[in-house]
């Protein structure tokens, strides 16, 4: 995420202030300059974030000095031979873009806002999150592990123990998830569908206008079905294979993935990459499969409350949450303000080890589910101490040691490599 607001901020940078500033360079950092522009961009966004006065001049000071040092960090990168490859920096940029379609709403409303192209986007960006990428990889292979033994852990609380504050109320929570299947007759209907729209564009319907009318999949509808140049390996496997088989300029079948039923044009293929739009049409959901999920979760949780069988054992089989189902379901430890309200109001009717009903879920992108939530443990906000927080202790006591390595290490880059400011 670190590298992600880098790139936006300077992208940002760029469009915003090009044509309202009149630039000229504050710093000089190897081969690298640091604009006015760029600089006045961070100062107006951190101060807007935090609600601090942006003509404030230390605010200023330590934000320039905050852009030096990734700019040494980059420039020590290429001292270092630190390389990354094509496909480390499109992953990048996937999530950049992600990050950018889900702020605006739509590719449709991105592009707009910045009046070009998402592939022109992820162009005029590539430079700048290569560059990104190697100052964070350097720094990572300096300073990615930390040793810290007891002692410095012990020595840390001790000297700050007056400064740390008090620990957040928390909460160890696990869930069982299951996500309402559609009716074999829903999901033919759905089918059916997609036939006719498949029939209405060989017959020479435009392909932008049924998409923009009727998919599914909000991501890319707004655009025309537009998915933009993708690798092999990102989408569906019943997509791909069915997309890498097309001809420029080709429709494919009705074809059936997770998610439901896609038509696919092949636009350009390169390689191992495609450009294709696709329209989705996913099956409905109705109240009787919501009905039927609601009841199953019950079952399932009187059968715990039953012993029948344990928790675990049900998260396992049953749960459609598999990142959690492998590991009993556990969902981790979170801090009151870490939780939406939804689940607060849930767990805080809970004493531990109690089950709650089942509720529903919403997990974006329109789509949602129920579950029901187990209370594991939970630790009422309390002043830290090494006895019941030495967990957290030792994070924060592993951040400082890193931060202090971390600046005794910039102070030796700033006498090898050549760095001046300009204002």
């Amino acid at each position: 995420m670190k590298i992600i607001f880098l790139i936006i901020s300077f992208f940002i940078t760029t469009i915003l202030f090009a044509q309202d500033v009149l630039d000229k360079i504050v710093a000089v950092v190897d081969d690298e300059v640091i604009l006015q522009s760029e600089l006045e961009f961070q100062v107006a966004m951190f101060a807007s974030q935090r609600k601090l006065d942006p003509t404030d001049p230390s605010l200023k000071k330590d934000l320039l000095g905050k852009m030096i040092e990734d700019k040494l960090l980059y420039a020590q990168s290429i001292l270092d031979s630190v390389e990354v490859s094509d496909e480390d920096v499109d992953r990048q940029l996937d999530q950049v873009i992600s990050y950018y379609t889900s702020q605006y709403g739509s590719k449709e409303r991105l592009e707009k806002a910045y009046g070009m192209s998402t592939e022109k986007i992820r162009r005029e960006m590539r430079e700048d999150t290569r560059k990104n990428l190697m100052a964070e990889m350097v720094k990572n292979q300096k300073f990615g592990k930390i040793d810290i033994t007891r002692r410095e852990v012990k020595d840390f609380y001790e000297t700050f123990e007056d400064s740390l504050g008090m620990i957040p109320e928390k909460f160890e929570i696990a869930h069982i998830f299951i996500n309402p299947k559609s009716s074999d007759k829903l999901k033919q209907k759905s089918k059916q569908f997609a036939q006719l729209l498949l029939d209405s564009l060989k017959k020479g319907a435009d392909f932008a206008e049924l998409a923009k009318k009727n998919s599914d999949d909000p991501g890319s509808a707004a655009d025309g079905g537009d998915l933009g140049f993708v690798k092999r390996g990102i989408f569906y496997p019943e997509f791909e294979s069915a997309a890498f088989k097309l001809t420029e300029g080709q429709l494919s079948e009705v074809i059936e993935s997770p998610v439901g039923f896609h038509i696919i044009e092949l636009i350009e293929k390169r390689g191992e990459s495609i450009h294709a739009r696709h329209i989705l049409i996913k099956p409905k959901t109705d109240d009787e499969a919501d009905l039927k999920t609601i009841e199953k979760l019950s079952e399932i949780r009187d059968s715990i409350l039953n012993k029948t069988n344990t928790f675990s054992y049900y998260a396992a089989k049953f749960s459609d949450d598999k990142e959690t189902a492998k590991f009993e379901g556990l969902l981790g430890t979170f801090e009151v303000g870490q939780l939406d309200k939804q689940m607060l109001d849930q767990v805080y009717k809970l004493n531990e080890g109690e089950i709650g009903f089942p509720k529903r879920l919403e997990v974006g992108n329109n789509e949602y589910g129920f579950h029901i939530v187990k209370l594991i443990k939970r630790t009422p906000e309390h002043k830290a101490s090494l006895e019941t927080d030495y967990d957290d202790i030792k994070r924060l006591a592993e951040f400082k040691k890193r931060e202090n390595l971390f600046n005794k290490w910039m102070s030796e880059i700033k006498q090898n490599i050549f760095w001046e400011t300009r204002i």
